[in-house]
């Protein structure tokens, strides 16, 4: 910001917002979740728990200055990326009747949605919300297919 005392206050406040602007710009990442799920479904991205977790333990070094001494805080356990496990936390058995996948969906979503869960966890949380949100598809063409035939 430029000194003078001759500056109005709405030049100061246009060029806060302007280096607030630049700051947020700086800091967007932009991404196409559409090609992301692409990306997933088509089996050529490998995204292991152990990857994961890996990476989540790189972050939170660098995030923390290791102090010594002082008593560890028990470590935050990412969640789980594995499809098989995810329809597990589901409930998707063979008895479940459509229109309650919808309900699954929400109640997952309302504990696992990326804006709701801390911000080092987003990237695993939104793999999460993309399988879960296709293999609720799934069960659900597959019941509805089930369905029409029987």
């Amino acid at each position: 910001m430029a000194g003078g005392a001759n500056r109005d206050f709405a030049s100061f406040l246009d060029e806060l917002i302007s280096e607030e602007a630049e700051d947020a710009a700086a800091r967007t990442v932009s991404l196409d979740y559409l090609s992301v799920a692409d990306e997933l479904h088509s089996g050529r991205i490998n995204f292991s728990d152990r990857r994961a977790q890996a990476e989540y333990e790189a972050n939170q070094k660098a995030r923390k200055p290791q102090v010594s001494g002082a008593a560890k805080p028990e470590e935050e356990k990412v969640p789980s990326t594995d499809p098989d496990e995810i329809a597990r936390e589901l409930g998707l058995s063979g008895s479940a009747q459509p229109e309650n996948l919808d309900r699954l969906r929400r109640d997952f979503a309302f504990s696992n949605h990326p804006d709701r869960v801390p911000s080092h966890l987003r990237a695993v949380a939104m793999i999460r919300m993309q399988l879960a949100n296709m293999l609720i598809d799934e069960a659900k063409r597959s019941r509805v297919t089930t369905g029409r035939s029987g």
